[in-house]
């Protein structure tokens, strides 16, 4: 088994041998949902999962696969049913809720596959406003490195218009703008390029790979595209509720 197909606890293993310590790693995480029929709906099946500071990571799989339900608990938006996580070392299932929206408020930055722009906002307010939450030179600069981020996503003159004014790819590169600003340690994206054309998603990647690089971050890509998947460093296909090794795009 080569390096690029560690996953879960054995990728934790070989951490200890002088990798850094995983930013996020999951053991055996399931999620599962109630059903109005008193049924239950399993989504993750016991996924072991290790993300580094400064790699890329790609997963695909069918829709209803479980892809955004895995983002959303390594984004820690949600917990699992079993198993256990920890995130830059701290186990999630002892953080209270509070503490979870602190951790992710301040190292995760989502890029939706649903832009989830605030619709009367400018561009410009939409990215500033991950910056409210913000402490010290991020708060007080919020307007400048807001435009600025902009600028990188080529938006740098389109600052006042709201989301209406925009068009789906210029949308989608405002939520991307206003996912890196606070320069995270996990940035997580949902079909990042699902609304741009080739050569803005090309663009795109780029940036998010220039940005995570500057910053030591990690990013892991949701992504139907065998183009973007291949851009990764590691690669993951998600079925039956499980995570497998591999580069395998599927409709």
């Amino acid at each position: 088994m080569t390096a690029g197909e560690l996953t879960g606890a054995a990728a934790i293993d070989a951490g200890a041998g002088g990798q850094p310590e995983p930013l996020a790693a999951l053991w055996q995480v399931t999620r599962s949902v109630s059903l109005p029929d008193h049924g239950t709906l399993q989504i993750l099946a016991g996924v072991d999962l290790a993300v580094y500071p400064g790699e890329h990571l790609s997963i695909v799989g069918r829709s209803g696969s479980g892809k955004s339900t895995l983002l959303n608990i390594l984004g820690l938006l949600d917990v699992p049913t079993s198993g256990s996580m920890t995130f830059a070392g701290e186990p999630v299932d002892r953080m209270t809720e509070k503490r979870r929206a602190q951790a992710r408020g301040a190292a995760v930055g989502f890029i939706f596959q649903q832009f989830n722009l605030l619709a009367e906002r400018t561009a410009l307010e939409n990215v500033m406003t991950p910056l409210l939450y913000a402490r010290g030179r991020q708060f007080w600069q919020r307007e400048r490195l807001a435009a600025a981020m902009l600028d990188r996503v080529g938006l740098g003159d389109r600052t006042h218009d709201r989301p209406s004014k925009l068009s789906g790819g210029e949308q989608q590169r405002v939520a991307i703008a206003r996912a890196l600003v606070r320069s995270p340690q996990l940035i997580l994206a949902d079909e990042p390029t699902g609304a741009l054309d080739i050569a803005t998603g090309r663009y795109v990647m780029d940036l998010l790979a220039e940005v995570a690089a500057e910053s030591g971050a990690a990013l892991v890509t949701i992504t139907h595209d065998p183009n973007v998947a291949a851009l990764a460093d590691r690669h993951f296909l998600l079925q039956d509720g499980q995570l497998e090794p591999g580069l395998q795009v599927v409709a």
